[in-house]
C-alpha cells in the first residue's frame, strides 16, 4: 500500500538529491528553491501563464443565434452530447486529483497538480457558461446528465470513474500506476474527438465563440498530458518494478475503442468534415502520438497520420509552441505570461 503525505513530518528530508516522485520522504514543507525536476520548474509558468476566465470570452450571444438558426439537427445533438461527456471529464478531474497529489513526494510537482485542479474547476465553469447563454434551460440537465439515459457514455463514464474509485480505495502500487494512466487517457484522448468537433465548427465559422472557450481548455489539457507523461517516465526510471507497459497497453486497447465507439455514435456520418472513417483513424492516431510521449512504440503502425488537416490550420494560426522533453503544448496567448522559470 502506499502511504500518503503526512501535513507535517519533522524527520522527513527535503534534500533534492534525495527527492522521488512518490515514495519519498518529505517534511511536508514546499521547500521550492532546491527542485530536481527540472521540466516541472519549466511546466510552471506556462501554466500560470495560461491564466483566463470564461467570463472574458465574449461571442457566445451569438453561438446562441446559430445554433438555433445554423446548425443541423445532428451537429445540435453532437454539440450537446460532446459537452455532457467533456462536463464529466473535468468533473471527475477536479475532484480527483488531489486524491494523486497526496502520494506526490515532489513539491514542485505537487504545485503544478494544485494548478491543473485550479484549471480544471474554470473548465467545469466554462461548460456551465456555454449551457447558460447557449441552450435553452430545459435542455440543461439533460446535457448533465445525458449519460443517464445513453448506455454507451454511461459505460464510458463507469470506466474511468471505476479506475479512480479502485485507487481511492485500495492505494496499491497497482490501483496507483493504473490511475495516473487512466488519467493520462483522460487528458491526453478521450478529450480530443470531442475538440475535433468543434475545431471542425470553428473551420466551417460556426460556433466562434465556443470554439475558442475550447482552445483555451485544450491549451490548458495539453499541458497536463505534460505534466502526467513526465510523472509516469520518472516512474519508470525510479520505480521500474511499478512501471507496467502491458497494462499500458491493455488500457489504451480499451479507451480507444471505447472513444470510437462513443464517437462514432455521437458524431456518425452526419457532421460535414467528420466520417467513421475519419475518426477511427484520428483516434488512432493520437493514441500512437501519446504512447511516443511515453517512449513506448505505436499500437496502431499503420495510423502514421492525422486525417484532420484542418485541427493542425487552426492550431497553428493560433499558437506558439513550446518545447518540454519531447512533447509539444500548444500556448495561446490570452494573457500576460511569466518570463522565465525559477530560477534554480
Amino acid at each position: 500500500m502506499l502511504k500518503r503525505n503526512k501535513i507535517f513530518n519533522p524527520q522527513g528530508e527535503d534534500n533534492s538529491a534525495k527527492r522521488r516522485i512518490i515514495k519519498g520522504d518529505t517534511t511536508g514543507l514546499f521547500q521550492l528553491n532546491d527542485a530536481r525536476y527540472s521540466w516541472a520548474t519549466s511546466l510552471y509558468p506556462v501554466m500560470i501563464g495560461n491564466f483566463w476566465i470564461p467570463e472574458k470570452v465574449s461571442g457566445l450571444k451569438d453561438d446562441a443565434r446559430m445554433f438555433r438558426s445554423d446548425l443541423s439537427e445532428a451537429e445540435q445533438r453532437a454539440y450537446k452530447g460532446i459537452l455532457s461527456f467533456l462536463i464529466f471529464l473535468d468533473s471527475i478531474q477536479t475532484v480527483n486529483i488531489p486524491n494523486f497529489s497526496d502520494y506526490i513526494t515532489s513539491p514542485e510537482v505537487n504545485l503544478l497538480l494544485s494548478i491543473q485542479a485550479y484549471q480544471e474547476a474554470i473548465h467545469s465553469q466554462s461548460y456551465a457558461t456555454i449551457l447558460e447563454t447557449v441552450v435553452d434551460s430545459k435542455e440543461r440537465e439533460e446535457i448533465y446528465y445525458f449519460w443517464r439515459d445513453n448506455e454507451i457514455l454511461l459505460k464510458r463514464n463507469e470506466y474511468i470513474g471505476k479506475i479512480y474509485q479502485d485507487f481511492i480505495d485500495r492505494p496499491t502500487d497497482k490501483n496507483f500506476f493504473r490511475g495516473i494512466i487512466g488519467n493520462y487517457l483522460l487528458e491526453s484522448l478521450y478529450f480530443y474527438n470531442g475538440f475535433a468537433f468543434f475545431d471542425t465548427l470553428v473551420d466551417k465559422m460556426k460556433m466562434l465563440a465556443t470554439g475558442r472557450m475550447i482552445s483555451y481548455i485544450r491549451r490548458d489539457e495539453l499541458t497536463h498530458v505534460t505534466l502526467f507523461a513526465n510523472i509516469i517516465r520518472e516512474i519508470k526510471n525510479e520505480f521500474p518494478k511499478i512501471f507496467d507497459e502491458n497494462l499500458i497497453y491493455k488500457m489504451f486497447e480499451t479507451a480507444v475503442k471505447q472513444d470510437i465507439d462513443w464517437s462514432i455514435h455521437i458524431l456518425g456520418n452526419k457532421i460535414p468534415g467528420i466520417t467513421e472513417e475519419t475518426t477511427r483513424a484520428y483516434t488512432k492516431w493520437l493514441a500512437n502520438q501519446r504512447l511516443e510521449l511515453l517512449g513506448l512504440k505505436p499500437l496502431y503502425p499503420e495510423a502514421v497520420e492525422n486525417p484532420y488537416k484542418h485541427l493542425e490550420r487552426l492550431q497553428d494560426t493560433n499558437s506558439d509552441k513550446s518545447n518540454f522533453l519531447e512533447t509539444t503544448v500548444i500556448n495561446y496567448t490570452q494573457s500576460s505570461s511569466l518570463n522565465g522559470s525559477w530560477d534554480f
